[in-house]
């Protein structure tokens, strides 16, 4: 969780009948959470969220959740900074309870988190618990938005704007606080409004507006010549809202959710996965799953096949019949379907080698460190010419497959022979 000011609206009967505002709770975050931290927060708490309020603490294999988060899977010490930032950093809230009388509580965002034979442990305060649990007072973040963003002021933005998306507005924030959000408090250099927005306000809006399921536009307040105040007004992105996350029980009647939890995969994350890439896709990588016998860590592997698209090396041989049946097929049909056949062939061989060369290009920078990948994205967008390139690896980075053969040739250059095993 970040920090944010989230609508809270749990009175009810007369109290709520007489309330003329809706009651806001402020949750905000104290600390500066780098991009990757932001990440490593949504996800530790979207693999608790089921069990929030009825276990005291929680576990995730290491490795997958450095995957998840974009780390390289075996930089464990990256992993162990950002979990010592997260329990170094407070959340603060001040709402009204179910009675209507005011609550004011802070907490660290985590009580503890360790590492031990390869499984991540952490916990939170069971105060804060009840409150990230409420929809009414936190919404969880989508993953598939989530990795979207490039920008961590983007994605705090995001955040605090996407819990009010069904009032319409943010509601009007004082300038300090929105420094304090977006985690630019204490710098001097943002304390002209001017530096603010041309370097925060406008790039986050945009990155917001281009990435997620939500549009954003900000409101200014002035007192004299000075902005006092901001306020964001919301929709809903018509191009992105399928992106939400289906929360009804329908997917929980089928048959894949229900392979997804017996191989272990949370119930959240299980429904996530099918809304991302649909029934279909999961079944294949479940049953690709089911033909590799050992496998240690099936939650990890399984993640990794849907992003990578892991296919089986050799189809089953077909049986003596199907075999004439096919050639029967083939001695009539025509010169030109054969043609037909063979282009659609070598197109499916081109998407092939492009997904090859796109799965190397992932391993290629998860191997660097977080300062030498931003050098790297640097580099490589100096390099690109094309507008539309540009503003596809802006927002995409290294999963840009726009600019395939671009990444390929930068890349061969700084590891020559990085894909000579992929073919022509």
């Amino acid at each position: 969780m970040q920090q944010e000011e989230i609508q809270h609206d749990r009175l009810t009967g007369a109290l709520r009948r007489q309330s003329v505002k809706k009651n806001v709770a402020a949750i905000h975050v104290s600390g500066k959470l780098t991009l990757l931290q932001r990440k490593l927060s949504n996800v530790l708490l979207l693999n608790a969220y089921d069990a929030l309020i009825t276990k005291p603490k929680h576990q995730i294999d290491a490795q997958t959740l450095c995957l998840m988060v974009g780390y390289n899977s075996n930089d464990m010490a990256t992993l162990k900074q950002s979990l010592r930032s997260l329990a170094e950093t407070t959340a603060e809230w001040d709402m009204l309870d179910e009675e209507g009388r005011q609550e004011w509580g802070v907490s660290s965002l985590l009580s503890y988190a360790k590492l031990k034979s390869g499984v991540c442990e952490y916990a939170y305060s069971p105060a804060l618990a009840e409150k990230l649990h409420d929809p009414k007072v936190f919404a969880l973040i989508n993953l598939n938005i989530q990795r979207r963003f490039t920008s961590g002021h983007a994605l705090a933005l995001y955040e605090n704007c996407y819990r009010f998306v069904r009032t319409g507005s943010t509601g009007w924030w004082p300038i300090d606080l929105f420094r304090r959000l977006m985690g630019v408090d204490g710098s001097a250099y943002y304390e002209s409004f001017k530096h603010l927005n041309a370097k925060v306000i406008k790039p986050a809006v945009s990155e917001v507006n281009k990435t997620s399921n939500i549009l954003v536009e900000p409101e200014l307040r002035k007192m004299g010549r000075q902005v006092s105040e901001i306020r964001f007004r919301i929709k809903e992105n018509p191009q992105l809202a399928m992106m939400n996350i289906d929360d009804g029980e329908g997917v929980r009647q089928g048959r894949v959710y229900a392979r997804l939890i017996e191989v272990g995969v949370s119930d959240r994350l299980a429904r996530q996965w099918i809304a991302e890439h649909g029934e279909d896709y999961v079944s294949q990588k479940l049953e690709y799953l089911k033909g590799r016998a050992g496998v240690e860590h099936p939650v990890r592997y399984l993640s990794a096949a849907l992003r990578d698209d892991y296919r089986a090396e050799k189809p089953p041989a077909p049986r003596p019949e199907v075999v004439e049946a096919e050639r029967a097929r083939r001695a009539v049909q025509s010169k030109a379907e054969l043609e037909a056949e063979a282009r659609g062939a070598a197109v499916a061989q081109g998407r092939r080698i492009r997904a090859a060369q796109m799965a190397r290009v992932r391993e290629l920078t998860s191997a660097r460190s977080p300062t030498q990948r931003d050098a790297d994205r640097r580099l490589f967008l100096a390099g690109v010419e094309d507008e539309v390139k540009r503003a596809e690896f802006a927002r995409l980075g290294w999963s840009a497959a726009l600019c395939v053969g671009e990444m390929v040739a930068f890349w061969e250059d700084m590891v020559p022979g990085a894909f000579d095993d992929l073919g022509e």
